[in-house]
């Protein structure tokens, strides 16, 4: 590029930049709404000149977050974060439980269209089952009487033996 060129194109884009600058003080001067849009149209730029200085972006902004105080009734910016991220975290549990309530629903409907079709479990089977696990608690039970007369035995056997010791000792 020629030195002429180059030294019109920089003139050009400062020019463009004041404008926004004077956009930008015009607005909040006015009370007018500071996005990008509306700054771009009144400094006469296209929106993607503001994207491509960013510095005149963040200056928007800035001003944008200095100038508007809370509107009644809107918390601190600190607060509204705080509520997002709350908000954020209630759908993340909602989710998590629409997914376990398809898991549930998919294995009922499942099981209901085994038993619907005629290859789920016999009844006889289901009642044999169930007699099963009647008699794996009764073996339990009895396990545990088991273990506790044995104590109790065992318990006899030792006093047993302090009374033969006893009555040796006598004789």
């Amino acid at each position: 590029m020629t030195l002429p060129m180059n030294d019109g194109r920089v003139a050009g884009t400062e020019r463009r930049r004041r404008r926004v600058h004077e956009a930008i003080a015009a607005a909040v001067r006015d009370g007018t709404a500071l996005t990008a849009s509306t700054i771009a149209r009144a400094a006469g730029v296209d929106r993607t000149f503001l994207y491509r200085h960013r510095d005149l972006l963040d200056h928007l902004h800035s001003v944008g977050s200095r100038s508007v105080g809370p509107s009644p009734g809107a918390g601190t910016t600190e607060s509204l974060q705080a509520d997002l991220a709350n908000a954020n975290a209630r759908a993340a549990r909602i989710a998590a439980r629409v997914g376990q309530l398809e898991q549930r629903l998919s294995r009922e409907l499942g099981e209901q269209a085994w038993r619907e079709s005629g290859l789920g479990i016999p009844a006889d089977i289901a009642e044999m089952q169930a007699t099963i696990i009647r008699h794996e608690q009764r073996i339990v039970d009895l396990s545990r009487d088991l273990e506790e007369r044995q104590t109790e035995l065992e318990a006899a056997r030792a006093a047993n033996r302090e009374l033969t010791r006893a009555l040796n000792q006598r004789g």
